[in-house]
């Protein structure tokens, strides 16, 4: 028995997550995971986890994410455009832009009636503009996420960060160390570079009311309000905005 429960699975280029809900739409099993290279393994582990042994029908399940044409067994397969749309405005119900800064890409989307993506932008040829410039830059300077907001609060001033290739602004890097800047400067000011690239991708769905933010670049602070800063409107963290693609898909599954 299915019970009116759905899944839904973000296999990201560098995280998995996934959702089990109720079909009033409460959420009452997640996981996040690093990406494994086999997502067909790492689906079926999980979905053991989450729902016990297969012994019977399973619930419908929707994929989304770089991976999602992998998923074994999804019943639908959506865009992660739409996933996260859709999981935007059911966390968000009065969501009208979304940001979706993954490890791979990053999305602006204006939303129409019924949480629909009707316009979007994407940056997805260079990794300047997206999770992994910023993650890859702290292992450079021997940092973590959790060590971003209190590195960036520590900083009398932003370092310029000239470079609008991520490889070129890693050796850019090891010049401004060299040179004596302080590391939270460094930090801050690959802030606040990524926080420009990603308010000109925000420009071109030209919001003019506040923006949700998902993926799990949006639970830094200190880069939603270099943001807003730019764009003129807040910019706020979805809840647990890490699942808000996998809940996208799970909705998507169940119509």
């Amino acid at each position: 028995m299915t019970d009116g429960r759905r899944v839904g699975i973000d296999a990201g280029s560098t995280t998995w997550k996934a959702v089990v809900i109720e079909g009033d739409g409460r959420v009452v099993a997640s996981r996040v995971e690093a990406a494994e290279p086999r997502v067909e393994a790492q689906t079926r582990r999980v979905l053991d986890e989450l729902l016990g042994p297969a012994a019977g029908p399973r619930p419908p399940l929707g994929a989304t994410g770089y991976g999602r044409r992998r998923v074994p067994d999804a019943t639908t397969r959506i865009t992660e455009i739409a996933a996260h749309a859709g999981g935007a405005a059911r966390v968000v119900p009065d969501a009208r832009f979304v940001l979706d800064v993954g490890g791979q890409d990053a999305k602006a989307i204006r939303l129409g009636p019924g949480g629909r993506a009707v316009e979007f932008a994407m940056n997805d040829r260079c990794a300047a503009g997206t999770g992994r410039f910023l993650e890859n830059a702290l292992a450079r300077l021997h940092l973590d996420w959790a060590d971003l907001e209190r590195t960036v609060g520590a900083a009398a001033r932003p370092a310029r960060i000239s470079s609008t290739c991520a490889v070129f602004a890693e050796t850019e890097i090891v010049g401004l160390l060299a040179d004596g800047v302080p590391v939270s400067e460094v930090v801050r000011g690959l802030v606040e570079a990524l926080a420009e690239r990603l308010a000109a991708l925000l420009a071109q769905v030209r919001p003019d009311g506040p923006i949700t933010a998902t993926g799990g670049v949006a639970r830094n602070r200190a880069l939603l309000e270099a943001i807003a800063a730019r764009v003129g409107w807040p910019v706020r963290a979805a809840p647990e905005p890490q699942l808000v693609g996998a809940l996208g898909a799970a909705w998507a599954a169940g119509r």
